[in-house]
């Protein structure tokens, strides 16, 4: 029988007896074993506020992916997991490897799925105005089937480019003037934009053999194009991180929490606490690492929003011309941007908070 079942048949005996017998029934040792026991449940507490903690931030997560600007297949697998009955376990089996969200990733490779997300892309990108033709033939594939999708990809969209060329350069109030200036910007574009994307479509602008057209087409739909994949690229790549990093916090937090319990009781008390402190240092080495690479996301996302906020000003400023079409295009890309930065800054304060906790759990078990 333990102490703690031992003491409290004790008193309600004592009690039974008329209350003043209490104190006489009860052992000499009783509040110690008491005390241990409540102390092993408070460092239980203590270690399960970091196992919550990380199960609310989970969750946080998958529904910022849910209501992101990530491919469809993520978003609505990502609001399945959030509607499972089965909460925070159904959250940590999505992010789990080989779960749900390693399985709506590995859709996004499909064809069909691809052929219908480059449609999607060219009507978020070609406007009306200067790629009537381009617009037009990817919103019919969208609404036709996967034979339609996949022949404008192969064919139908190299043609509608064509076609509004030729437009343009029959049509004299369409004709875009294309100064030598402009023609340098794109190249300092080129070598120094933050995007990678956005640097290969103002590289082939100027291609050799490249003319005033294709730097016109440059800002008609080729630099918002370029931002356009390198926002989805940000976005994936961050979400694959993260995807990790929230897993293997869960199983450390696991480890130590076990490791601490172990504690009590435990035949050699000194090695389990050497064991309880390792098992929480890695918890806060982990939390530490993934802090410092939201810190590095956090500022790659600003920079990101100052250079389009000024290439939104630019345009301001030109009004008209080759610098139209863009202007639009620059202050929402700014504006997601600015966005992302401020969610980085959140998750960054998330993996601070969680490597203060470890840290604290690492002093607690050292006794």
């Amino acid at each position: 029988m333990s102490r703690k079942l031992w003491v409290a048949q004790a008193v309600v005996a004592g009690l039974l007896a008329g209350g003043a017998a209490v104190t006489a029934v009860t052992p000499a040792w009783a509040d110690a074993p008491v005390s241990a026991v409540a102390q092993a449940d408070q460092s239980a507490d203590r270690a399960g506020s970091a196992k919550a903690a990380a199960a609310e931030e989970a969750r946080n997560y998958v529904h910022r992916l849910a209501m992101s600007g990530m491919p469809a297949e993520i978003r609505t697998s990502a609001w399945n997991a959030l509607r499972n009955s089965r909460g925070d376990e159904a959250i940590a089996e999505w992010l789990a490897p080989g779960g749900g969200y390693d399985y709506a990733k590995q859709r996004l490779r499909d064809t069909r799925l691809r052929n219908k997300a480059f449609c999607e892309r060219v009507v978020q990108t070609h406007t009306a105005e200067f790629s009537p033709a381009a617009r037009a033939a990817a919103a019919r594939a969208l609404k036709g089937t996967d034979a339609d999708r996949a022949a404008f990809v192969r064919t139908g969209y190299a043609e509608a480019l064509r076609r509004d060329r030729a437009a343009r350069e029959a049509d004299d109030q369409r004709r875009l003037e294309v100064g030598l200036r402009d023609r340098e910007f794109v190249r300092s574009v080129a070598e120094t934009d933050p995007g990678e994307q956005v640097r290969v479509a103002a590289q082939w602008a100027l291609r050799p053999g490249a003319t005033d057209a294709d730097i016109a087409e440059f800002f008609g739909y080729g630099w918002g194009n370029g931002a356009t994949l390198d926002l989805e690229s940000y976005r994936l790549r961050t979400a694959d991180a993260e995807r990790v990093r929230h897993n293997t916090l869960s199983r450390l937090i696991k480890q130590a929490e076990e490791a601490e319990a172990a504690v009590n009781g435990a035949v050699d008390a000194a090695k389990a606490r050497a064991e309880a402190e390792r098992a929480w240092q890695a918890v806060a080495e982990h939390a530490g690492a993934a802090q410092k690479a939201w810190l590095a996301e956090q500022a790659a996302a600003k920079t990101q929003a100052e250079n389009w906020k000024h290439v939104a000003e630019l345009a301001r400023q030109a009004a008209d011309g080759i610098w139209k079409s863009i202007a639009d295009p620059a202050e929402s890309t700014g504006d997601t941007w600015a966005k992302e930065q401020e969610q980085a800054v959140g998750t960054a304060r998330f993996w601070r908070d969680m490597y203060d906790r470890a840290q604290a759990a690492e002093s607690r078990v050292k006794g």
